[in-house]
């Protein structure tokens, strides 16, 4: 008999301690030729990794994006985050997302890899929703990295609304801005990298 499991609430979250993030000396931003090139070498040394885009928001009616604007693409120690604007680290995380032999697994991923088609002109491979894992667990309703760790850390993963909505076109990131798009992504490895070893959930409280 299968069995429905209940998806935290937000005020469920709101009361659990918070979970670590990635502070800038492990986060590495992609935007010219030679940081692309070492971040593909440095990812390519792991089969696992955790995946997330971001893109400009948009404010009107039939406004369409023509995001993503970053990638983001994490081990369990480090993050990176490539700016699209840049060719060479476009060129490279395009690379990237289209080779099948690493994992790609995150969050939500149905309109990431819509969008990757369109700018980027690959198609994304390897790429794992994690939503799928937490289903075929019991979870019927999405998690989203928030949900997931709560349920596998018993922690309270943080996102900042301000850095969400903020112009992840803009050539110059801010910290807060790279702390938050490369935490998405590790956060998604860690998640994922959990439901591989349950024992690890238990190791990360």
């Amino acid at each position: 008999m299968n069995t429905t499991r209940p998806t935290p609430s937000k005020d469920d979250i709101a009361l659990l301690p918070e979970f670590r993030r990635l502070g800038l000396p492990q986060i590495t931003l992609v935007d010219s030729a030679t940081p692309a090139r070492e971040a593909a070498a440095a990812l390519r040394d792991h089969a696992h990794w955790g995946f997330d885009t971001e893109s400009k928001p948009t404010f009107f009616k039939d406004q369409v994006s023509d995001g993503p604007h970053i990638v983001q693409l994490a081990t369990l120690d480090h993050a990176w985050v490539f700016q699209l604007h840049d060719a060479a680290s476009l060129s490279v995380v395009a690379g990237l997302l289209a080779d099948a032999g690493h994992i790609k697994a995150g969050f939500g991923l149905g309109d990431d890899t819509k969008r990757i088609r369109s700018k980027l002109g690959v198609e994304p491979s390897g790429v794992l929703e994690l939503n799928h894992l937490f289903r075929e667990r019991g979870y019927r309703k999405d998690m989203g990295v928030k949900g997931a760790v709560a349920v596998l850390f018993h922690q309270r993963f943080i996102k900042s609304k301000k850095a969400a909505t903020s112009n992840w076109a803009t050539p110059r990131l801010s910290e807060a801005q790279l702390i938050y798009a490369a935490n998405d992504a590790w956060a998604a490895a860690v998640v994922h990298h959990a439901l591989k070893a349950p024992s690890i959930a238990a190791f990360h409280r």
